[in-house]
């Protein structure tokens, strides 16, 4: 049996056809390879995926305007990862081949915008173009186009998450390590974890599920234990307007935990996580011991073992 009538053969060419945005071809080499053998596993598994991709694709090529249709098929994408979760243990080179599918689908759209726009881009859509560039593994291009976005975007956690994962990708580790860090302090919940895909990030969020946290906890966490881990130990100066807005964050938080204590869940990771930025400035500028100790027993009323990781 030849490479072209093989199993192994119709899949690569499945995939192939895929990362080529060539979903029908696909679907008919898949559906030959199930002839063959109707209960290959990988056959299976990529069919499934393989057809929801297609019903999805046909209701994206009726809506009109590019930008719509480009949040389509990303959104789609987000849904995706449901459908996974619902047939099975995955396949990775199926999932690769349907992610470049997707995300050149997506950039089709993302760069028709671009050109029609002239010279002066919006953030948000050169977020979405870099985004894209990063799915289907161009990762100068998606810098190129994320570091523009977050340039202009600089408070906002999406932005600096993706700029982040993509260093994190062509091996710029101290640059992915403090934007993460930046990132996480922001607003850990307008991180897309489903989105990464650099090894730093993903073992980091293992590592926090493990100790048994779920969504939206484990966004919130992360921050946390990526100190407590050694992984965001990229640390920098703090401006003092940056100062004063981190002891105002932290008054404003503490009092939200007195008053809504059903919000604890989210409040004291996300406060014990200021306490550590705050501790490295005094650290760093030579603040008296004794307003560390103070943030110290804060941490410890509110997480003992957290307290006794970051002391020891």
């Amino acid at each position: 049996m030849d490479a072209e009538t093989s199993i192994q053969g119709l899949l690569q060419k499945a995939y192939d056809n895929l990362k080529a945005s060539d979903a029908s071809s696909a679907l008919a080499a898949l559906e030959h390879a199930l002839q063959i053998d109707f209960e290959d596993p990988e056959v299976v598994y990529a069919l499934k995926c393989v057809n929801w991709w297609v019903e999805r694709t046909k209701r994206g090529e009726e809506i009109p305007d590019f930008f719509d249709r480009g949040e389509f098929y990303l959104a789609q994408w987000k849904a995706f990862y449901g459908f996974l979760d619902r047939i099975g243990p995955p396949f990775d080179r199926c999932i690769y081949a349907i992610r470049r599918f997707v995300f050149s689908s997506a950039l089709a759209c993302f760069k028709q915008l671009a050109m029609d726009g002239g010279e002066k881009q919006d953030p948000e859509l050169l977020l979405r173009i870099g985004r894209c560039y990063k799915g289907v593994g161009n990762y100068e291009q998606a810098l190129q186009y994320l570091e523009e976005a977050a340039g202009a975007k600089k408070d906002d956690a999406e932005a600096i998450s993706e700029l982040a994962d993509v260093y994190a990708l062509v091996d710029e580790v101290r640059l992915a390590k403090a934007l993460f860090r930046e990132a996480f302090f922001i607003n850990p919940q307008r991180i897309d974890l489903r989105s990464m895909e650099s090894d730093l990030i993903l073992l980091l969020q293992q590592k926090v599920q493990e100790l048994g946290y779920k969504s939206p906890e484990l966004e919130e966490w992360i921050p946390v234990y990526g100190v407590l881990f050694g992984v965001f130990n990229i640390k920098r100066e703090l401006r003092a307007i940056e100062l004063g807005k981190l002891k105002q964050s932290i008054f404003t938080m503490e009092n939200e935990l007195r008053d809504r204590p059903e919000q604890q869940n989210i409040l004291i990771p996300r406060l014990i996580n200021r306490y550590f930025w705050l501790i490295d400035h005094y650290t760093r500028s030579g603040e008296d011991a004794s307003r560390i100790d103070e943030l110290l027993l804060k941490i410890r009323v509110l997480n003992k073992s957290i307290y006794e990781r970051y002391v020891n």
